[in-house]
């Protein structure tokens, strides 16, 4: 029986045999030397081949049977004389090319295109998918050997585009226009049917396109948005593109009030600065909106929507009752660091009742207690953390603060500025408070106030770019002169002028780098993070870095490495550009060469910091010997002649860096934690420190098992720096959401370093941030939908994550206020819908996970996992939410953050 099935001849039925008959009949006609018979037998074949059916796994039987007649037929293409039956006939070869049976040397030939070329250059698509797909291939290896036959393949290109976009075979037509190179002539070929698909396959290809290209190709996304009218997803691609004048010119185009103001919200959240010149809304009304004016009121609203009002403590947070016994870190771990200690619960109260207006430590009549139970630079962090707690509630928020600003302490007076600062954080008011209240301290004698003012300004005006701001910063960057001030208003100027390539603030930090590139003071942390500031200026930015980047070549290794690589961080940040992260690999594989030593000191095994003297003990004479060993008398310890450079910081920015780009692009991202987990086995030891941190980045405010399960391992290395950066990095992969199994892990890890004081301080910050405004908030800079990328929110986590690649010299020292930029990042992960007058209003949605739906067929579901709520909810990350009634039609792309609803007409 298997004989009779492999047999063909068998199989083949009496229709079959006809078929075949017909054909070798009708080739025979064609090929025969009677001129009048020719066209007919064409007409007839093309009948045949156009009309056959057949499975889209099989060939179709003319094309089968015609094969072996392939070379034949075509080598009788001379002979016809006549004009219209020789296009006939070129349209049949061009047909028969495509067949298997055709040989090899028909594609390589291209015959399918030369012929159809010869042939009727109209209506291809009657030949089938198939055919057109054929021809679409050949076509573009024709454009890629030989680009000046392009004007003889256009109209061809045009008739095969109106196929594809009338035969719902969009995503090949833009692939065809993109291989090809001409794009620009899609837009005719679109109408009110193919618009969405069209654009939401050309977004997804913008990420894996060089800058030209993704900007011609967003482009004219926009435009088409535009053209049908949706205005916010027009604008949310005028944000990806950084384009100010095209945003200004959707608010001044859009004629209706409801979409004006959801654009408002969209704009707010970016942080993107509108010059509003439309008449359509009042002036003011849009202006509170971009102002952020509304956040505060709304975050309270949530709040008591989620009965989550009462103030929570570090112990709330701790749950130390729940730690196994016999040891308790609240006996053990207080006990040996207590100021420390106080200092983590000073943040974590903040972090905890960030936004709420309330807590049980600082806004109570005891708060003046709680601040003097801490010493010196800790009461500036303490009082600071008011700052989070009356977080974006201007009007209310400067009250509580305003006494403390009369302090005799200056820690204290210092905190409140810094409190100040994060009140405003994201948050326009047209008094100007925070620049009233700060601007007088920013030139103080005190160093403590004078830091308090500028950081404090920098955290006000992020993302703002006001010039009578930096108009203040600047000049300090450009007379400071210890490295705290420098690094702190390099920081802050930064965070003012994030991703605008400002020029001042550029010219500022180089000049001082350039002064000062002979002295020791270039090998202090801090001057890494002078640099960071310069580099925020050019967030998202790519190529605008190559003059900075070029004056930086004056500076000798490692710190000019360092330099560039903070840089091309910020840069490239949230891009997923894969050859910058394959060279910033490279830089992580390859470490720089040490300089020749010679000031008689060597590098000491760790490669850290710390210069260790050749001379050694035999040196010392026998009485020398005796006072070292004198409990009582021993002599002063000589201070290190030089600090020692630590060779692997510019591999630790490098494994950052790679994190930072690959933000967003979500395989880039699981890349990128594979490579990263790699590094970290095998790296130096400057690699191991930034590796947890890295991870984190490319998993902010999303706690994914894996993750956590290999940030986790790392929480227990015996380095104690490694520890603290995995744990500190636990922190901010749970940030906001209150993961219970994260929690649960963060408890253990109390117990097991509760005999050390510098992990078990990183544990209780952790702690603090993933439960931070009580399972509100997330500092993720993604938003709508990971199609924007908060450069603020990104900045703030850069800053934070670079202070930890040496957080014994900066976190764990007198810098610990370094770590309250996250206010910066900080944002209600809600979905909050409003009505038409901006009033919230509560209506059914799905929420479950984001699925993929570029290029898929029909309408396919975009979540999964449904689960039905009512508005205001929480959204996890990859999370996506949908309108589940008909009552209401969304004014929004995505629902996520503040959205509008319109009623819908009944009809």
């Amino acid at each position: 029986m298997s004989k009779k099935v492999n047999n063909p001849q068998v199989e083949e039925s009496e229709e079959d045999k006809e078929l075949q008959e017909e054909l070798k009949m009708l080739v025979d006609r064609i090929t025969g030397t009677d001129q009048k018979l020719i066209k007919p037998a064409l007409n007839m074949l093309r009948t045949l081949i156009k009309t056959s059916t057949t499975s889209m796994t099989s060939v179709p039987k003319p094309l089968k049977y015609l094969g072996p007649y392939y070379n034949i037929i075509k080598a009788n293409f001379k002979n016809i004389e006549d004009a219209d039956t020789k296009k006939l006939y070129a349209d049949i070869i061009s047909v028969l090319a495509m067949s298997p049976t055709g040989g090899d040397d028909a594609k390589q030939q291209h015959d399918c295109l030369r012929y159809r070329l010869l042939g009727h250059m109209k209506n291809v698509g009657s030949w089938g998918h198939e055919y057109v797909r054929q021809l679409e291939t050949e076509i573009v290896e024709q454009w890629s050997i030989c680009s000046d036959s392009g004007p003889k393949l256009m109209p061809l290109v045009q008739d095969i585009v109106s196929f594809d976009c009338n035969n719902h075979a969009e995503i090949q037509a833009c692939d065809v226009l993109m291989e090809i190179d001409r794009l620009e002539i899609l837009p005719k070929y679109i109408d009110n049917g193919t618009y969405q698909r069209i654009c939401l396959y050309l977004m997804s290809c913008a990420k894996y396109v060089d800058d030209v290209e993704a900007t011609k190709i967003l482009k004219i996304v926009a435009d088409q948005y535009k053209r049908f009218e949706e205005y916010p997803r027009a604008l949310v691609v005028a944000l990806q593109l950084r384009d100010k004048e095209m945003v200004d010119g959707l608010f001044a185009d859009c004629k209706d009030p409801i979409i004006l103001k959801q654009m408002a919200f969209i704009a707010a959240r970016q942080l993107h600065p509108v010059n509003y010149r439309n008449s359509v809304v009042d002036q003011e009304e849009i202006g509170n909106i971009l102002s952020n004016n509304y956040l505060n009121s709304h975050f309270v609203a949530l709040a008591r929507e989620l009965d989550i009002l009462e103030p929570k403590t570090p112990e709330d947070v701790y749950k130390t009752w729940l730690e196994p016994q016999p040891v308790r870190p609240s006996i053990l771990g207080e006990n040996l660091d207590s100021a420390r200690q106080n200092l983590a619960s000073s943040f974590v109260n903040g972090f905890v009742n960030a936004g709420f207006g309330s807590d049980k430590l600082l806004t109570t009549d005891t708060g003046n207690k709680w601040i003097y139970r801490n010493k010196d630079h800790a009461m500036l962090s303490t009082t600071a953390a008011l700052g989070l707690i009356h977080l974006w509630d201007v009007d209310g928020g400067l009250t509580p603060i305003d006494k403390y600003l009369y302090s005799a302490d200056e820690n204290i007076k210092a905190g409140a500025l810094l409190a100040i600062g994060m009140v405003n954080c994201r948050v326009s008011n047209e008094c100007d408070p925070a620049l009233a209240l700060l601007a007088d301290h920013v030139n103080d004698e005190s160093q403590s106030l004078r830091i308090g003012a500028i950081y404090g300004l920098g955290m006000a005006y992020a993302g703002s770019a006001r010039e009578d701001v930096l108009n203040i910063l600047v000049p300090v960057v450009e007379s400071a002169i210890g490295t705290e001030i420098l690094a702190i208003s390099s920081l802050a100027a930064g965070l003012v002028a994030v991703g605008t390539c400002n020029a001042a603030v550029t010219n500022a930090v180089l000049s001082k780098l350039v002064d000062i590139r002979e002295s020791e003071t270039l090998k202090s942390p801090l001057m890494r993070l002078t640099v960071l500031g310069m580099a925020l200026c050019y967030m998202g930015r790519k190529d605008c870095i190559e003059t900075p980047n070029a004056a930086l070549e004056v500076f000798t290794e490692p710190f000019k490495s360092t330099s560039q690589l903070l840089l091309q961080m910020c840069a490239y940040a949230g891009t997923g550009d894969v050859l910058v992260i394959q060279e910033l690999l490279r830089v992580v594989s390859e470490r720089i060469a040490l300089p020749d030593d010679k000031d008689g000191l060597t590098k000491s095994p760790s490669g850290s910091s710390g210069a260790i003297p050749t001379v050694g003990v035999t040196d010392i004479t026998q009485q020398q010997q005796q006072l070292y060993n004198h409990p009582l008398q021993q002599p002063p310890r000589k201070k290190a002649k030089i600090r020692e450079w630590d060779m692997s910081i510019p591999q630790a920015v490098a494994a950052l860096a790679v994190a930072a780009v690959a933000v967003g692009e979500e395989t880039g991202t699981e890349m990128c934690q594979r490579v990263l987990g790699h590094v970290g086995r095998y790296g130096d030891h400057g690699v191991h420190k930034a590796v947890p941190l890295a991870i984190a980045l490319t998993s902010v405010s999303n706690p994914q098992l894996t993750v956590n399960d290999v940030l986790t391992k790392y929480s227990h290395d015996s380095d104690d720096e490694v520890a603290a950066n995995a744990i500190f990095s636990l922190g901010i992969v749970g940030a906001g959401t209150n993961n219970a199994r994260l929690s649960a892990g963060l408890r253990q890890l109390a117990v097991y370093h509760s005999r050390n004081p510098t992990p078990l301080f990183m544990v209780r910050f952790a702690q603090g941030l993933t439960h931070m405004g009580k399972g509100t908030l997330t500092i993720s800079p993604l938003h709508h939908d990971r199609q924007l990328i908060d450069p603020c929110a990104m900045a703030g986590l850069l800053i934070t994550l670079t202070a930890l690649l040496d957080s014994r010299a900066l976190i764990n020292g007198k810098n610990h206020f370094l770590l309250y930029v996250l206010a910066v990042s900080m944002q209600p992960r809600w979905l909050l819908t409003l009505d038409e007058e901006l009033q919230s209003t509560s209506v059914p949605v799905r929420v479950g996970q984001a699925v993929d739906v570029v290029g898929k067929a029909g309408t396919p579901k975009t979540i999964s996992g449904i689960h039905t709520h009512t508005t205001p909810v929480l959204l996890a990350a990859g999370e996506r939410a949908e309108i589940a009634t008909d009552l209401y039609e969304q004014m929004s792309p995505t629902l996520d953050g503040v959205c509008i609803l319109r009623k819908k007409k009944l009809e």
